[in-house]
């Protein structure tokens, strides 16, 4: 909790601090890709330790130089916002996007002739020579035929990511006060640097048994599991037990697929940080949506085409747009006194007692910034290819489901945010069929994979936390906006260097990203699917039981089942898959703690 009533000073020396190791940090993250998937992002906390512990040598030695709280969350926001563009479903997306259909290209799968012509070249690469070193290695990056390669889709993607950030950034301005001081929502994820770095109090989370007992048990496992890993003889602490799919062969339950028993310290502890009702919420839905794609086989659905994948997906797509349109929806009236305190008089403002001082930018800058950046992304995207039709319904799908990602993380604080092939990218496809949306607009689709494929290096929810750090800590949130900004300037060409580095050296590992895209886009050309009526009902289904769960949840205190973890528990291909048992042993737990320990 904040420990004085002035506003903390956000320095000089910290901010030149946090664009330094932006470097380093960038450059390790774009190698790293499953550690930058998870909401709390390692290699920022890792920076905040090591911090730290420098921290404890200048206050011992040089107290008057120690850094504050609001120094060392300074360092926190800029290295989360330029570690998500660092990430797997950022840079590490994209840049294997820009390339590839011209490097893989066959005279098998025809890719010359079905959209080549649709590609831009001004965002992209098509030189099969400079390429050769990207994707074999042993080459650098550093050499002026590959910088002049690569630099007109550094900038123009650059420029393109940072309108799109923009956006969301200035959004995040305008919902702040509503959901940080109005509603109050938790934000779990930002407790552990909030409480690493709280001045005066710091010492006594330290000083915790039940933090290093904690901390002893899980490095602990992870310790003996690598050497185990290097020496055998070394006996193996399971933590993957069990795969329960294996036991069941026969149909219909067959149908229920991976669904593996695993046990991890650092989503036990994460979890911990969840509301009661979402915990139990993530493990119960991941194992009723088993029920349903069992259920829905046994009475013959599953005869659809991709079958189960199409049955969760669909209906987990229309329940992130039942959130983010109930988001709104319960924005409505914060809303309406944005727009007031944004182009009233100062008189009628007064009267009213409208005032938006306090916010890191003026309402009115903010909308205005909004539509200009929405302008520019509207440029880039009908340069692109883009129908001037598409632009709307695209990005309204997307940014609605950004803001229920937002909303999620800010309330709840999930371990992860997937939404694989959860984007308007699919929806519109099985929505609208691709004979209407055509091949050039397809080809854009393909191009936009990076900020679409699964969404766990999300911007919104970090901007957002990063606001409510600075009010937790009382910081200066008009200087940290500015940082902000320039942290969100410099994100993607920081990282798309460092990347291009790193694979004219090693060689291309991220081929998957390229190829998804690429072959999605194949089979939408050549086979041109019409409109997945099945899909659109089950887009349908999904919406209406997160409005319904919405409405049980607001009105009824003793309803126990959270709406957004419907959507949240759809990914069985993955995340949720490894999570919902160690999020279920946390359930227990707290809940144990809760009954019996107070």
């Amino acid at each position: 909790m904040p420990i004085e009533n002035k506003k903390s000073k956000i320095t000089i020396r910290a901010i030149i601090l946090s664009f330094l190791l932006v470097i380093p940090n960038s450059f390790i993250s774009v190698q790293t890709p499953t550690a930058t998937a998870m909401s709390l992002v390692y290699p920022v906390i890792f920076n905040l330790l090591v911090l730290l512990s420098i921290n404890i040598l200048l206050k011992r030695f040089f107290p008057k130089h120690a850094f504050t709280q609001a120094e060392l969350l300074t360092v926190y926001v800029v290295l989360s916002l330029t570690t998500i563009v660092s990430g797997l479903d950022m840079v590490q997306v994209l840049v294997p996007l820009l390339g590839y259909p011209f490097y893989y290209a066959t005279p098998e799968n025809e890719w010359q002739s079905l959209f080549w012509q649709h590609i831009p070249r001004w965002l992209t690469v098509d030189n099969i020579k400079l390429l050769d070193g990207y994707y074999k290695g042993e080459t650098t990056f550093h050499t002026i035929e590959h910088i002049k390669a690569w630099l007109q889709p550094i900038i123009w993607w650059s420029a393109f990511f940072f309108m799109m950030l923009m956006v969301m950034l200035l959004s995040n301005v305008l919902i702040r006060r509503q959901w940080t001081e109005t509603e109050k929502l938790s934000y779990p994820i930002i407790q552990l640097p909030l409480r690493m770095t709280e001045d005066g109090r710091s010492a006594r989370f330290y000083k915790n048994k039940m933090l290093w007992i904690g901390f002893g048990i899980s490095s602990g496992i992870d310790l003996i599991n690598g050497l185990h890993y290097l020496y055998p003889a070394i006996p193996l602490i399971p933590t993957r037990s069990v795969e329960l799919g294996q036991y069941f062969t026969e149909k219909p339950w067959s149908s229920m697929g991976w669904t593996p028993i695993c046990f991890f310290p650092f989503i036990i502890g994460i979890a911990t940080f969840m509301p009661l009702n979402l915990s139990f919420s993530c493990w119960f839905f991941y194992l009723l949506w088993k029920v349903q794609i069992i259920t829905a086989d046994a009475v013959g659905l599953g005869k659809i085409p991709e079958f189960p994948y199409i049955y969760y997906k669909s209906q987990a797509s229309g329940a992130y747009i039942a959130v983010g349109l109930f988001a709104l929806w319960t924005l409505r009236d914060h809303l309406v006194k944005v727009f007031k305190t944004a182009f009233w008089s100062s008189e009628r403002r007064k009267s009213q007692n409208l005032d938006d001082s306090g916010e890191p930018i003026r309402y009115r800058t903010a909308i205005f910034g909004i539509i200009l950046c929405m302008f520019g992304i509207l440029a880039f995207s009908l340069r692109a290819g883009m129908s001037l039709w598409i632009f709307p319904i695209f990005f309204g799908i997307y940014f609605t489901i950004s803001l229920s990602i937002a909303r999620i993380r800010a309330e709840l604080g999930p371990p992860v945010n997937e939404l694989y092939r959860i984007g308007p990218d699919m929806i519109m496809v099985q929505a609208l069929g691709t004979r209407i949306l055509g091949a050039q607009n397809l080809t854009v689709f393909s191009l936009f994979w990076s900020f679409n494929r699964s969404n766990r290096c999300h911007a919104m929810p970090h901007q957002l936390e990063g606001f409510k750090l600075a009010e937790q800590a009382q910081m200066d949130n008009k200087r940290l906006v500015k940082v902000m900004i320039v942290a969100t300037a410099i994100a993607m060409p920081v990282a798309m260097w460092f990347y291009l580095y790193t694979h004219y050296k090693y060689g291309d590992v991220m081929w998957s990203a390229g190829y998804e895209a690429y072959s999605r886009l194949q089979s939408w050309i050549y086979y041109q699917p019409s409109a997945e009526s099945k899909s659109t009902i089950l887009m349908g289904v999904g919406f209406v039981v997160v409005i319904v769960l919405s409405f049980l949840h607001t009105r009824f205190v003793w309803w126990n089942l959270h709406p957004v973890a419907y959507p949240l528990s759809s990914s069985l291909n993955w995340s949720m898959s490894w999570m919902w048992s160690s999020i279920f042993v946390s359930w227990l737990i707290k809940s144990l703690i809760l009954r019996h320990g107070g």
